[in-house]
């Protein structure tokens, strides 16, 4: 088992993500990066009559909105128990990190915009990916962090809980297979990546079954 990470919401990243990815501009994120099919004035969200913006309400509903549970019962076979042992025996847990333990209640993070709350501080979770910028060879050029270009060609580890309801992988969703999605790994990954086509296909099928599980 990989060991524990200390980590806090990033709502700045969130309110990037909401941006960038849905096109809202917030007061975190005020300008457009584009102002292609612009219509409406920065930013378009805005506080409602309880002083809330719609950015606000997201954060709720993304902190209140339990991850899908694990498949106990594949999790209990021979072959995900295996597949599980060589998740971590070739690297991949490395940036999949099991287990993270949330930080303190009360920690201010964010410049004061938020305190962790006693029902999420000092929490075991197990999202399968550190969150943070790695580059593995499939970035899409867009800078993560304002002013580091470095992290253009970086993309934020996926968590893989609840991968087992997902049909299409990889940040740009273009992985139809769970073989397809590691064998593109590259940059950091790249070694974690040729360790996985070294296995043999029965090893490789384990593997993904334990995927399946999660």
């Amino acid at each position: 088992m990989a060991g524990r990470t200390r980590i806090a919401v990033c709502s700045p990243l969130r309110a990037r993500a909401y941006e960038m990815e849905i096109g809202i501009s917030n007061r975190l994120q005020p300008k457009d990066a584009t102002t292609v099919g612009k219509t409406t004035k920065d930013p378009e969200d805005t506080p409602d009559k309880l002083g809330l913006a719609d950015i606000d309400h997201f954060a709720q509903f993304m902190r209140g909105t339990k991850v899908p549970p694990r498949d106990t019962a594949l999790a209990a076979t021979p072959d995900a128990r295996t597949g599980h042992d060589l998740f971590e025996h070739i690297g991949c847990n490395s940036c999949h990190v099991e287990s993270i333990v949330t930080a303190s209640p009360g920690t201010v993070v964010n410049g004061g915009a938020f305190t962790v709350p006693e029902a999420l501080g000092n929490k075991i979770i197990h999202p399968f990916g550190d969150f943070l910028l790695h580059d593995v060879g499939t970035g899409d050029g867009i800078v993560q962090t304002a002013g580091l270009q470095e992290t253009a060609d970086k993309m934020r580890t996926a968590p893989l809980w609840g991968l087992r309801t997902k049909a299409r992988f990889m940040h740009d969703f273009e992985s139809l297979t769970l073989e397809n999605a590691i064998r593109r790994h590259r940059g950091e990954a790249e070694r974690v990546a040729e360790r996985f086509r070294d296995l043999t296909p029965g090893e490789k099928q384990q593997l993904i079954t334990f995927l399946n599980s999660l």
